[in-house]
């Protein structure tokens, strides 16, 4: 095989008290990276294309994708690899919807495919955190984990990797509005709190506990009464002009929770049902248009297929 093509899938993380622990598979967006086999003499290559292509490196050691592919060829002996790879980026930088991910972990499946297909999805998601340590200074799982493996994941730890996949209720959809601003991952990171009081720890930890119960006993009413976040959401609301006011429409139009993609400016609403979320994505929209911002609209399911060979 000289040439694989590859999709990942944009993903949501943090989901409210799931901070840097809990991410879900979007499903219909993200990027794609075909690879191909270069000679031996040749030197790596990254071709950018798609809506986003001129805004990411192209040089392999500054691209997600190209800095966990060359981790994963040393670590499977075959460093003397040479490769192309174009990148389709479709996800937006900074958008909050695993962007730097998303790439990563479609160059990965893309050329661990055409390698051989050594290593199971589980076995890639090292490689894949590397790629998000270029992208924003830490090593974190949430959204390369639900991208390669689809559904609900919740991180137990990140070094190694322990991953744990969380079912979830059949008509649990999800409305992600993505405002027209840009959020660095390391400047929301840098704005919280280095110092957290036990009371607060102590609530997030139930929230977290109780928002796992509700989605594996399919308990609307509990996942929304968890989805508290007490740790990042604070701080990052003043990063997003009109995210109060878009959540409380939200809520108020029946969502079942509400809260900041990741790190932001992408927020979601989780809802029951396909039309539920429609309905909370058009009042989002027009929530977020009355603060001055244009957005993006999405509605996805939850996505179990994760990453995959096209």
């Amino acid at each position: 095989m000289e040439k694989v093509k590859a999709f990942a899938p944009a993903s949501v993380a943090n989901v409210g008290c799931g901070f840097d622990i809990m991410g879900f598979a979007l499903g219909g967006i993200g990027d794609v990276v075909t690879a191909r086999l270069l000679k031996s003499d040749q030197d790596d290559k990254i071709i950018l294309g798609g809506k986003y292509g001129t805004l990411v490196p192209s040089g392999f050691e500054k691209n997600t994708a190209g800095v966990a592919v060359r981790a994963f060829l040393m670590a499977t002996g075959n460093e003397h690899i040479r490769l192309e790879m174009l990148l389709e980026k479709n996800l937006p930088l900074g958008s909050g919807l695993g962007s730097s991910a998303s790439s990563a972990v479609a160059g990965l499946v893309a050329v661990n495919e055409l390698t051989g297909n050594k290593l199971t999805r589980e076995e890639l998601i090292p490689f894949a955190m590397e790629g998000e340590r270029i992208a924003c200074g830490t090593a974190h799982a949430d959204n390369v984990a639900p991208s390669l493996l689809g559904g609900f994941v919740l991180i137990r730890n990140n070094n190694p990797p322990d991953i744990i996949k969380i079912g979830c209720p059949e008509d649990l959809y999800c409305a992600v509005i993505h405002p027209h601003i840009t959020i660095k991952t390391s400047d929301s990171r840098r704005i919280l709190k280095q110092l957290i009081p036990i009371s607060d720890v102590t609530k997030q930890t139930a929230n977290v506990a109780s928002f796992t119960a509700g989605l594996m006993t399919g308990d609307f009413d509990l996942i929304g009464r968890s989805m508290s976040d007490l740790l990042a959401e604070p701080k990052r609301t003043q990063l997003i002009p009109g995210f109060e006011k878009a959540k409380k429409s939200a809520l108020a139009a029946g969502a079942t929770g509400c809260g900041i993609s990741g790190s932001g400016p992408s927020v979601f609403a989780l809802c029951r049902g396909k039309n539920e979320a429609e309905e909370v994505a058009e009042i989002m929209y027009k929530s977020f248009l009355e603060s001055g911002l244009e957005s993006d609209r999405y509605i996805s399911g939850l996505n179990e297929m994760g990453a995959h060979v096209l």
